[in-house]
């Protein structure tokens, strides 16, 4: 778990966070529901916000330390760190139960950029992958939205509730 009040690029990790329905991670600079990531406010502040929380797989970090990176919670910007969900694989919607009370909905992937060259020299390249036909596969988690809200803690459950058919393949918000 971390989270950040102001907008800097890593996250400061914390035992606990507080995730407000509609919002996001309470005291994250990324919370609210309008837009709060900078590029996407100057672009058009009153866009709703779908990237109230990043998650990010420990798998992720795993492999960028098979290829020399070490990175700590956090470093990357997530709120929450998964293990075990193929969160690159969910639909569009898909929800997850996070413990005993909260829900978040994802909206789509996160698009790595530059930033992650800027923490970490040639991370980029371990963030953007290809797959056996040649597409780029985004791998540095997925973002979502509160629909319930609740405390979270580290090692708490995540239940995967897939949406309706048909599933829509996540793309970048």
């Amino acid at each position: 778990m971390s989270k950040n009040e102001q907008h800097r690029f890593s996250k400061e990790p914390c035992e606990q966070i507080t995730l407000l329905e509609g919002i996001g991670v309470q005291g994250d600079a990324h919370s609210g529901v309008t837009v709060q990531h900078l590029f996407q406010v100057a672009a058009d502040p009153a866009q709703p916000n779908l990237r109230q929380v990043h998650l990010l797989t420990q798998e992720f970090v795993n492999e960028a330390h098979e290829e020399g990176f070490e990175l700590a919670p956090g470093d990357l910007g997530e709120n929450v760190l998964t293990q075990g969900v193929d969160l690159l694989g969910l639909s569009r919607d898909t929800l997850l139960h996070i413990g005993g009370q909260a829900v978040v909905r994802i909206t789509g992937l996160r698009n790595p950029c530059s930033q992650i060259d800027n923490l970490r020299k040639g991370l980029l390249k371990v963030a953007l992958g290809r797959d056996k036909d040649g597409h780029v596969v985004r791998k540095a988690g997925v973002m979502g939205v509160v629909t319930t809200g609740g405390i979270i803690c580290p090692g708490d459950t995540i239940t995967v509730e897939l949406p309706a058919l048909p599933h829509h393949a996540l793309e970048c918000v």
